[in-house]
């Protein structure tokens, strides 16, 4: 017998896609059929824009005095249609505006320019996960920024959005190379395992993993692995909020440690349906070259070289100076090889609308984007998202929807040509023959073009789906459901052919191999919610509870497979002669937590929040599985007490607080059981079992204490808004690999360790309204971050394999390295102190100056300006930091070098700063250099100031009362203002693409 499913092969999506669109036509219809109706000859339709004298306002509010039922809400240009009489006078309010009387007077058409209200922007409400909370009843620290703020940035990762713009929210970008990171940290570093310092990300109250979905056998064009945060389309969110302190987070118990990053995608406003389409195409360079030699200078080193080692003729394979090469050739190999130009495009177009009970939105996104490589390479990366909301008559029931999926094809060359760009002598071969193939110069080379073969390619697709349903039994008690579904799936393949080689050596395609990586995972969390709301004469009590039930499976395979019988069969295993499986892993993670919280307001004065959760994790043994976490928040508004209320410059004033702990399980699935993998090794034609983890159920969660004090203050109806915020978090029970002795078969077992991360800081935030009046508009917004890093405990750290990593009482990003003392006059080599005065340099003894690379304060200056229909939005990002400089082989190998090296010693007595040439036969020159690029005088001042964003468009003055155009011209990382010479200061990681200078055009058209 067969049974009809509602949620069999997505009728549920269909059923909701159809009752939604039928729903917000049939009311639109309704409504305007029930003005027909009513029409009398003295009432008219009134037509008007409402804007803030830059763009469109959607969602504003606009009402007849002394009338009731007779409102209207402008749509997503802006517009709005209500009936009224000659007399009327419209209200026309929004928050975070002044509220505007506009007499009718017989006009049919009235535009409506609103003012910035600085003072209601206290009463914008705040997404804080299970709840929100009003600006001005905050008890948490919540950064928060806006779908403004992505609209003006050509960036692809929603991580790039916020870069510079939140106080305590630290974001460096790890590859240049599209598709690639970024690394985030909110408050600092505090698990010692670097993989451990992730935010949780929640996208419309869906967890979504950020465990990594690459592999390093087949990621080998990024410095670190791809995380599935890239899939998210930046242009389908509406708002981002940071959670950071104890009050914020806590809530979210053990995966709120490192802070909680809120993504709210865009959602349908009611009003008549609306199009809008925007396309974009721009171009993309690399920001900063390193200062490199040209021909003439680097066989002058080469040479000196030479005789500086007593070496009267050139050796065979010594090709740039004994005659092979060409002595007079110059190329730039950094312009020849990362100097290209990448070519981007952007396609969005969206719909919405829908009446006041039911709204929907549908958007589509289409990205296209080349490398700076040579070669044709290309990143594609395309979604849609779609949201439908509805609300019943008697506003008890609603329900909110939204899906969204997200595909990306990235085809890229399997090897970054920044290392060759850099080291390749400036006076090598051509790249191609006279004839166009590439030119191996009589075998004298490794031509680095033949890396154009080897490919590197990736397909993710992702999804995710929320629904939240909510019913209101009462007027102050009401139940939700919050129901979510992700599915990710990613496929990578790195390719080696045999065509790599030098043809000349005869390689085939039996040396030819593959890599593969195949990922799958899928979660689904379900989170029933109470809410009861009670307002007392004075006060008002808000009780929160609910729990979660949350699930993910994950599947991981890598398989290896060489020797083929033709390059053509080389994505086919079963061609390879040889397959080997690198990893086959399959993980089951169950989590499942009661949360709560009780909020107490009286008289809109004195605010205290509760919040608690008990979590429990299938990452830990029996007994361990659970824990309790809670956090206690408080604020003060001093501004409301009588003294103070009639104040003439001061408009608003809060001193809150906060305390509690959160909790840590990113530790893995399955580290406290006794394992075995299959380790590959044939016994009787028979894999073998090797044992790769002892059994501990002992360890459990990580926790982080957090402790906040702020004061937010503002002036002159916050046209001067301030917030200083101080805080302090301990990390201790540290989950870490604690050393065994080599008896053991193992050389650490996983344990908790009684070591305790502190981060220390102070955040500063200012919003100033410096004009708003007229046609003029300006704002200024500054963060900054002063923030200190620290190991307060680590038992036995001397004796442990973390000995020459960490130091007691200092950061953990710190290096240990050599004192530097110059280049001694008489030898022209580097000189380095020896510390324990034994007459041996040696690293356990020597190697113990301690520098620090977290960076010592950061931030970032907006301004945005609109004059009519031009408006200019730019942000400045700065950082003040020390980073090692791009560390290079011995001056006089063969080799490209910094030109600051000609400045090097020549003979006794020469007070130089760097040390004698040598062609690699001065085994103390070398040993020294090796030394050198290890010491203090390897590290240098990277600190800079940048252009991060700037954006200028301009509304084009249409006369068509239904269609809008803007036109746009966006750049990132267009200036940066340094005195790091290595490069680009933001990115130093040895051998990698930097962030590119982006500069797009577009247009944009509403209608």
């Amino acid at each position: 017998m067969n049974y009809f499913s509602f949620y069999k092969d997505g009728r549920a999506l269909y059923c909701l896609i159809f009752m939604g669109i039928t729903l917000a036509f049939s009311s639109t219809h309704a409504a305007s059929s029930k003005r027909h109706f009513k029409f009398t000859p003295q009432q008219f339709q009134v037509n008007g824009t409402v804007t803030d004298g830059s763009g469109p306002l959607p969602g504003v509010t606009i009402a007849i005095k002394n009338k009731v039922n007779s409102t209207a809400i402008s749509d997503y240009s802006g517009q709005y249609s209500i009936t009224a009489s000659p007399s009327d006078t419209l209200i026309v309010s929004f928050i975070g505006f002044k509220t505007s009387y506009i007499p009718v007077n017989g006009r049919k058409i009235v535009d409506v320019k609103l003012l910035y209200d600085t003072t209601t922007l206290q009463e914008v409400r705040v997404n804080a996960g299970y709840y929100s909370v009003k600006e001005s009843d905050r008890t948490g620290s919540i950064a928060r920024i806006t779908s403004k703020d992505f609209e003006t940035q050509p960036v692809t990762n929603v991580l790039a959005t916020m870069q510079g713009r939140m106080a305590g929210v630290s974001i460096t970008q790890t590859t240049g190379v599209p598709g690639g990171g970024f690394d985030i940290k909110i408050r600092g570093q505090n698990s010692l395992r670097s993989e451990a310092n992730s935010p949780l990300y929640i996208i419309d109250g869906v967890p979504i993993s950020s465990d990594p979905i690459g592999s390093f056998y087949t990621g080998t064009t990024f410095p670190t692995l791809v995380s599935p945060i890239n899939s998210i389309n930046p242009d389908a969110i509406e708002s981002i909020e940071v959670l950071k302190d104890a009050d914020a987070t806590s809530i979210y118990g053990s995966r709120g440690a490192n802070g909680v990053v809120l993504i709210t995608t865009r959602k349908g406003k009611a009003g008549k349906t609306k199009f809008n389409v925007s396309a974009s195409t721009g171009t993309g360079r690399v920001t900063k070259f390193l200062n490199l030699m040209n021909t003439e200078q680097y066989l002058a080193v080469r040479r000196q070289a030479f005789i500086n080692d007593g070496r009267t003729s050139y050796g065979a394979t010594d090709y740039d100076i004994n005659g092979i090469w060409d002595q007079n050739r110059y190329t730039d190999w950094q312009k020849e090889l990362i100097g290209g130009t990448s070519l981007i495009n952007d396609l969005q177009a969206s719909v919405s609308g829908g009446s006041n009970n039911t709204q929907f939105l549908l958007n589509g996104s289409y990205h296209t984007e080349t490398t700076v490589f040579p070669g044709q390479f290309r990143y594609k990366k395309g979604g849609s998202n779609f949201s439908l909301n509805h609300k019943s008559e008697d506003e008890k029931f609603s329900l909110n929807f939204s899906a969204g999926f997200n595909s990306q094809d990235n085809n890229l060359p399997s090897y970054d040509f920044t290392s060759d760009a850099r080291n390749l002598p400036p006076n090598a071969p051509a790249l191609y023959t006279p004839d166009g193939n590439l030119n191996w110069e009589n075998n004298t080379w490794q031509n680095p073009l033949r890396n154009l073969n080897t490919k590197a390619e990736s397909a993710v697709n992702d999804l995710t789906g929320n629904a939240v349903l909510s019913y209101a039994l009462t007027g102050e008690l009401s139940v939700k459901g919050n129901f979510g579904f992700t599915y990710l799936d990613n496929t990578e393949t790195r390719i080696v052919p045999s065509t790599i080689y030098n043809p000349a050596f005869n390689v085939g395609p039996s040396q030819s191999s593959i890599f593969t990586n195949d990922v799958n995972r899928s979660s689904w969390i379900v989170e029933p919610q109470i809410n009861w709301i009670k307002q007392l004469k004075n006060a008002k009590i808000d009780v929160l509870v609910g729990s979660t039930f949350q699930s993910q499976r994950g599947t991981k395979i890598s398989n290896f497979g060489s020797g083929f019988t033709s390059n053509s069969l080389i994505y086919n295993l079963a061609a390879a002669k040889t397959v080997r499986v690198l990893l086959d892993e399959e993980t089951l993670y169950k989590y499942q937590a009661f949360f709560g919280r009780i909020n107490f307001n009286y008289q809109q004065k004195y605010i205290a929040n509760l919040t608690a959760r008990r979590d429990g994790s299938s990452r830990f043994g029996p007994g361990n599985q659970f824990a309790n976490f809670g956090a206690l928040g408080f604020a003060w508004l001093f501004s409301n007490e009588k003294f103070l209320q009639n104040s003439r410059w001061l408009s608003f004033g809060k001193i809150r607080g906060s305390y509690g702990t959160t909790g840590n399980d990113q530790i893995g699935d399955y580290q406290f059981f006794d394992t075995y993998s299959v380790n590959g090794v044939l016994y009787n034609g028979i894999s073998g079992l090797s044992p790769t983890r002892l059994f501990n159920s002992d360890f459990g969660w990580e926790t982080n204490k957090k402790l906040e004090a702020a004061l937010e203050v503002g002036f002159f109806k916050d046209r001067i808004f301030t917030t200083v915020e101080w805080y302090q978090n301990k990390s201790s029970n540290q989950l870490v690999g604690i050393p065994l002795p080599g008896t053991t078969g193992f050389s650490s077992m996983q344990a908790n360790l009684n070591a305790v991360v502190q981060n220390r800081g102070i955040e500063f935030t200012l919003r100033t309204v410096n004009f708003n009046s007229g046609n003029f508009n300006w704002t200024t917004s500054l963060n900054f971050t002063l923030a200190k890093n620290k190991l307060l405990s680590f038992p036995n750290l001397a004796s442990s394999t973390y000995s020459q990593q960490y130091r007691v009482g200092q950061p953990l990003n710190i290096q240990l390295l050599y004192k530097f003392n110059g280049v001694n006059p008489q030898t022209g080599i580097y000189q380095f102190e020896d510390l324990n005065k034994d007459g041996l340099l040696t690293a356990a003894e020597d190697k113990q100056i301690i520098v620090d690379l977290n960076p010592k304060f950061y931030g970032g200056l907006q301004n945005r300006l609109a004059y009519k229909g031009v408006s200019l939005d730019f942000l400045f990002q700065f950082v003040s930091k020390d980073s090692k400089a791009y560390s290079m082989s011995s001056a006089g190998t063969m080799s490209n070098k910094h030109v600051r090296l000609l400045e090097s010693w020549f003979s006794q007595g020469d007070t130089a700063p760097y040390q004698i040439y040598t062609a690699g036969f001065n085994s103390a020159a070398v040993t020294a250099n090796s030394q050198f690029n290890q010491s203090t005088a390897s590290i240098t001042d990277a600190s800079f100031i940048r252009l991060k964003n700037i954006a200028l468009s301009y509304k084009l003055p249409l006369s068509l009362n239904d269609t809008q155009c803007t036109i746009m011209l966006q750049g990132q990382n267009l200036l940066t203002f340094t005195r790091y010479d290595d490069g680009d200061p933001e990115f130093t990681t040895y051998g990698y693409l930097p962030p590119l200078k982006v500069i797009t055009a577009g247009i944009q058209l509403t209608f």
